[in-house]
């Protein structure tokens, strides 16, 4: 998402400039081309070495060295996006009022490009009238904030005004300014994880599915431009995106009752999670003791989603299921595409080279209703998800 794609960074003296560090290290990491604007004072907080190391580039810092001029207005033309974090209370008032006293701000007052802005003070700082109305000032002209965290601060007390995580300042770059518009305008509904099926209060049936691809297919889609609902089982797996909604059940009863709720209203339906095919007849209101001897479960089939859906699904709306196989996968695929009506059916090989639950790469065969078949190499699960949101893309969508 962010290769290629010009970052200025402002820094200014705030000891949260630490976390600067990291924040450029991810960004290069993505390929994006960063350059680091700091306040003479900053200097204290971070070294400018280890940020030019980092990014590649100079550290620029006054607006003249010697016989050289620091040339503030391609800065601002140049970037993409200019953050300035951490935005310090100092630089937050100059801002807001205009003041032009050093590199940094003459950047700021030339930009052409969008501006964010991180702040990090204490929190009595933080809720002072002067740094509100500083706040509102800075939004008046068009800028963006993102909002600080609640947690331990320098002065040791506890509360808001911690500036953002580094992964936080990206992400809310990305999801700002950087979404494709490949799927600008499509609803897409994901189920991921897997479900557990009470037997007493404290056991179940369950599954090894920790709900990886799923959520890499949520920030995929969203990455794309879509807006994402994942219905979610028992998982520890979280969406990179605040925007993204998350619904979470526990049973594949309740999966199936909030899927099939609103799966009317999506373009885009992806049936990823690994929902139980059985559940218990009986479920023990008390905990069962151990006895002596053998214990038998009555189980009955639960209800089919994937199925309900491709016999319920909407003229134009997508419908994508997936299928783990261990034997003769390719025709037992073939038959579920067929059987469930669905436009299109992704095949995970579980063998000793691609075990899928818990792992963190993957490696698919997509089915296409009319017989066309693609392969993949493995790859990680995120780069699953963006070949399978190509592939909807390129097969349905573009077509529509």
């Amino acid at each position: 998402m962010l290769a290629n794609k010009k970052i200025l960074i402002g820094v200014t003296a705030s000891i949260a400039a630490y976390k600067i560090i990291l924040l450029v290290r991810l960004l290069v990491k993505q390929n994006a081309i960063v350059k680091v604007v700091m306040t003479p004072n900053s200097k204290d907080f971070v070294s400018p070495l280890v940020l030019s190391t980092l990014s590649k580039n100079n550290v620029v810092i006054e607006l003249s060295n010697e016989n050289t001029w620091a040339n503030h207005v391609n800065l601002g033309r140049w970037a993409d996006v200019f953050v300035i974090a951490p935005l310090s209370c100092n630089t937050l008032a100059k801002m807001a009022t205009g003041i032009c006293d050093n590199l940094l701000l003459a950047v700021y007052l030339s930009a052409t490009c969008p501006v964010i802005v991180a702040p990090a003070m204490d929190e009595d700082m933080w809720h002072h009238p002067t740094t509100k109305n500083n706040l509102k000032l800075l939004e008046s002209y068009g800028n963006k904030i993102i909002k600080v965290n609640k947690g331990e601060l320098a002065s040791g007390l506890f509360g808001e005004g911690r500036m953002a995580e580094p992964e936080e300042i990206i992400e809310f770059i990305t999801s700002n300014f950087f979404r494709s518009s490949l799927l600008q305008n499509k609803k897409v509904l994901i189920t991921a994880g897997p479900t557990y099926e009470s037997i007493d209060p404290v056991r179940f049936i369950g599954n090894h599915s920790s709900g990886k691809m799923g959520f890499a297919l949520a920030n995929s889609f969203y990455e794309s431009g879509a807006e994402v609902t994942i219905v979610s089982g028992p998982t520890n797996q979280k969406a990179k995106y605040a925007e993204i909604d998350i619904k979470n059940v526990t049973s594949s009863q309740e999966m199936f009752d909030s899927t099939t709720l609103i799966a009317k209203d999506f373009d885009i339906v992806v049936m990823s999670a690994a929902v139980a095919d059985y559940t218990p007849v009986q479920v023990s209101n008390k905990k069962i003791k151990k006895h002596e001897g053998n214990f038998s479960i009555e189980l009955t089939k639960t209800k089919d989603i994937l199925h309900y859906l491709g016999q319920n699904k909407k003229q134009q709306q997508i419908l994508i299921g997936f299928a783990l196989e261990t034997n003769n996968e390719l025709e037992f695929a073939k038959n579920k595409l067929e059987a469930k009506n669905a436009d299109a059916i992704i095949l995970n090989s579980f063998n000793p080279n691609n075990q899928v639950f818990g792992a963190d790469k993957n490696q698919i065969t997509i089915l296409k209703k009319g017989g066309e078949t693609t392969t993949f190499d493995t790859k990680s699960k995120d780069d699953v998800a963006k070949d399978i949101v190509n592939f909807i893309y390129n097969a349905f969508v573009q077509n529509q």
